[in-house]
């Protein structure tokens, strides 16, 4: 790694790839043309909505014009009967601060029929592609700009980023831009950390913890991991705007549903039911650390081959120096790893791929960019790696502009015939091939999702 601070020159160029990665990414996220629509995700942009246009988060208009929505899981109604997103607040108050703008400038009509997804997809997009800049950003310091590109790349085009957290609101875009500001902010020699980019890093950590509770573990090692680099003195800011942060959702939810977990508790239960599983701890772990990793239809490693660079890179970091805090992010993506791996319904329900495995990206980059620098040395090691990452890209790429097209959650149904996770016959990727794009692709690009329709 280079421990040098970077010329002027070099941090010029940094910020420009930065910006050019950043554009090239809403282009290519954008490229389908469409919301990627899923169960969970839909009361989460009507929330947006609703709040952009008439000022509240409730969504008992929502569910009177469609009563079907009253009937899922995700629709709760809080203690005083009216109907809420069951998930955080989080990504609903950003998709409406986009959707006020565009509609207060009458760039889009948020009451147009295709609306809510218009901003789900816009605000998922923006802030998916602002990770992957981010990220660059944060790499290009210790390891250099190539590598950091080259990480940023498989990154951005050959992981579920692409095809899941930019497709819509369910709390992925948040969870990666939270954990790329704090990678930006943190990953620094410790002498460097100053107040600011202490307190920067900490509204990331916080903003990826607000919107996706079950990043707790990744957000305790990180700030275990500021704490053990700058002092609990230094650190006691971030500290603080975590609680905060915490503290205020919390009572939010309390009032909303009458306990701190929100709607938690009565989703999960539902959720048993639903997955077939009977109980919230997977009683084998090392099952569901071995589907996370390589199921033939969840596998992180069979949907982004390219994360194999990153496991080369994770064996390197003890052995070579690390003095911008590189391990602690190492140690934050295993201890989610293994938190997900002791969840029973540790293959996300109905999902493209490895869903849950995205909220440990960002922290990974850090040991791709040792795993880039190993495949650096030697030709064969660079040829098996551009192999890699072009299998990884194809995947994404089918993900983003097929599923769900493809029925393969459904037919059967995954959350009960769970042997079918292991099904090497029927893949997911290969039914993706074989059902071909989904209708929906580019309907976004339809005046109904600016405008109201005429009659």
């Amino acid at each position: 790694m280079n421990n040098v601070p970077s010329p002027p020159s070099s941090r010029w160029t940094s910020r420009r790839v930065a910006w050019c990665l950043f554009v090239g990414m809403v282009l290519v996220y954008n490229s389908n043309g469409r919301e990627t629509p899923t169960y969970d995700s839909q009361p989460t942009k009507f929330a947006a909505r609703e709040l952009a246009l008439y000022g509240r988060l409730t969504l008992d208009k929502v569910v009177a014009r469609a009563p079907d929505y009253g009937r899922r899981a995700a629709f709760q109604r809080d203690r005083h009967g009216r109907y809420r997103s069951a998930y955080s607040v989080v990504p609903s108050l950003e998709a409406a601060a986009l959707g006020a703008v565009l509609h207060a400038t009458r760039l889009v009509d948020l009451r147009a029929p295709l609306a809510p997804g218009l901003i789900a997809k816009l605000t998922a997009s923006l802030l998916t592609a602002a990770s992957v800049a981010l990220v660059f950003a944060a790499l290009a310091r210790p390891f250099g700009i190539q590598a950091a590109l080259l990480v940023a790349l498989g990154l951005g085009l050959g992981t579920n980023l692409w095809p899941l957290a930019s497709g819509t609101l369910w709390q992925l875009e948040t969870v990666c831009v939270g954990l790329a500001l704090a990678l930006f902010a943190w990953l620094r020699p410790s002498d460097t950390l100053r107040t600011r980019w202490v307190i920067a890093g900490a509204i990331g950590v916080a903003l990826a913890a607000a919107a996706r509770p079950q990043t707790a573990p990744m957000a305790a090692v990180l700030l275990t991991g500021l704490v053990a680099r700058i002092g609990l003195r230094r650190a006691s800011s971030a500290v603080a705007v975590v609680a905060a942060a915490a503290a205020v959702l919390m009572a939010f939810q309390w009032w909303w549903f009458g306990d701190v977990l929100g709607a938690t508790s009565a989703l999960q239960a539902q959720n048993l039911e639903a997955h077939a599983v009977t109980g919230t701890l997977n009683p084998r772990p090392w099952i569901g650390a071995a589907g996370l990793l390589v199921s033939p239809n969840r596998g992180l490693v069979v949907f982004s081959p390219v994360v194999l660079v990153a496991i080369v890179g994770i064996g390197r970091m003890w052995r070579v120096p690390a003095d911008h805090g590189e391990r602690w992010w190492t140690a934050a993506a295993l201890v989610e790893f293994a938190a997900y791996a002791c969840y029973s319904m540790w293959w996300g329900g109905h999902t493209y791929g490895p869903r849950y495995m995205v909220d440990a990206l960002i922290p990974l980059t850090p040991a791709a960019a040792l795993g880039v620098k190993w495949v650096k040395v030697r030709q064969w090691r660079r040829i098996a790696a551009s192999i890699l990452l072009a299998l990884s890209v194809v995947v994404a790429a089918t993900g983003a502009f097929c599923y769900p097209h493809d029925q393969w959650n459904a037919d059967p149904d995954v959350d009960v015939h769970h042997e079918r996770l292991w099904d090497c016959r029927d893949l997911q990727i290969v039914r993706c091939w074989r059902k071909g794009p989904s209708p929906q692709n580019f309907n976004l690009f339809d005046r109904a999702a600016i405008r109201q329709v005429q009659p």
